[in-house]
């Protein structure tokens, strides 16, 4: 069953399958003392800047975990969205890994601004405060919206002015730099940020992310960071492999423009259905969207999608790199069955 709950749930691309079977062969050294991973990691700092440090862990939680442990001790705060995948879906790793307080914000589109973080910016030098030290973004965000270069500079100067660290959380960057026609270096190394969480699993990839660090200042300890994070494989090439082929004739971005492009098919034809009511712009390849319930419960029998709010019968529908246009359709088709014979 064609799934339309996640880009978690795709399949891998040939190519990355194909680059992990070439990576299958013979012994190698492990740790990332390797050649693929020393390819892959090349292949990072062409994309993202030569002075970046690429390191590739195994997941999107630890990849967070390293990436604020690198800018955080216990005694601070990390602010994000009161959506953000640390705060909602990580069960509390991040504030257990990093000892951090974490101060949700409330967004009406999933974006902080420095407006919106202003009021939490107090207790400077108090002793009996934590410290206010990270900013979290999510690139997409978990809204489906996306910061343009001039909004996340803005938010990254207004950070460093007080001292702080942004950490984008780029599990959907690739959706973000197609849906902005703009390259990974210039939404992330161009606009300040500190540390990166470069995903692939939610677009094309097997497992694995990569924390791209710029604060130089933080490059030097990253390495221990990842060990004691429980993020350093010891079979990096499984892991690496991947971003070469991923970074490799654009890859990455192919497979970002065909999901954001799947997800437009699918709004346009949604649009149309009467009782369908969108909460967010569709920006990347997440619509979000209400629906009459019993509609969504019919649908439930063919399809596996989430609830956002189900109080509020609000929905959310994700496409992929390999959503077909018949997926698409067939599932436009179904709510049109119910939806227009209800009107």
């Amino acid at each position: 069953m064609r799934s339309f709950a996640s880009d978690n749930n795709s399949g891998v691309h040939p190519l990355v399958m194909e680059a992990l079977a070439k990576a299958n062969a013979d012994h190698a050294l492990g740790y990332g003392d390797d050649p693929w991973t020393a390819e892959a990691a090349n292949r990072v700092r062409e994309a993202f800047g030569s002075e970046c440090l690429p390191l590739f862990v195994f997941n999107g939680t630890g990849s967070n975990v390293v990436a604020l442990g690198l800018m955080t001790r216990p005694y601070h705060s990390i602010l994000c969205a009161e959506t953000a995948h640390i705060y909602v879906d990580e069960c509390g790793a991040p504030v257990k890994m990093t000892g951090c307080q974490i101060r949700p914000v409330q967004t009406p589109d999933g974006k902080l601004t420095p407006e919106l973080i202003q009021p939490y910016l107090h207790g400077f030098g108090d002793q009996h405060h934590s410290q206010p030290r990270a900013v979290y973004v999510s690139q997409c965000t978990e809204m489906g919206t996306v910061y343009t270069a001039d909004e996340l500079r803005r938010l990254v100067d207004f950070a460093h002015q007080h001292g702080m660290y942004v950490h984008v959380d780029g599990a959907r960057i690739a959706n973000a730099c197609a849906a902005l026609g703009l390259s990974l270096r210039e939404l992330t190394a161009d606009c300040g940020v500190d540390v990166l969480t470069f995903g692939g699993t939610k677009n094309g990839l097997m497992m694995g992310e990569c924390v791209v660090i710029f604060n130089k200042e933080m490059q030097a300890e990253a390495r221990f960071v990842r060990k004691q994070s429980a993020q350093l494989a010891s079979k990096m090439r499984y892991l690496s492999c991947q971003f070469t082929a991923y970074l490799t004739d654009g890859l990455w971005l192919r497979n970002a423009r065909h999901a954001n492009a799947m997800a437009i098919r699918l709004y346009e034809g949604l649009r149309e259905l009467p009782g369908v009511r969108f909460t967010q712009r569709v920006e990347s390849n997440q619509l979000f969207l209400t629906m009459p319930r019993a509609a969504i419960d019919e649908l439930l029998r063919s399809y596996f999608f989430y609830f956002w709010n189900e109080e509020a019968d609000e929905i959310r529908f994700v496409t992929s790199f390999d959503t077909t246009e018949a997926d698409v359709d067939e599932l436009l088709a179904k709510c049109c069955r119910l939806l227009c014979n209800r009107s």
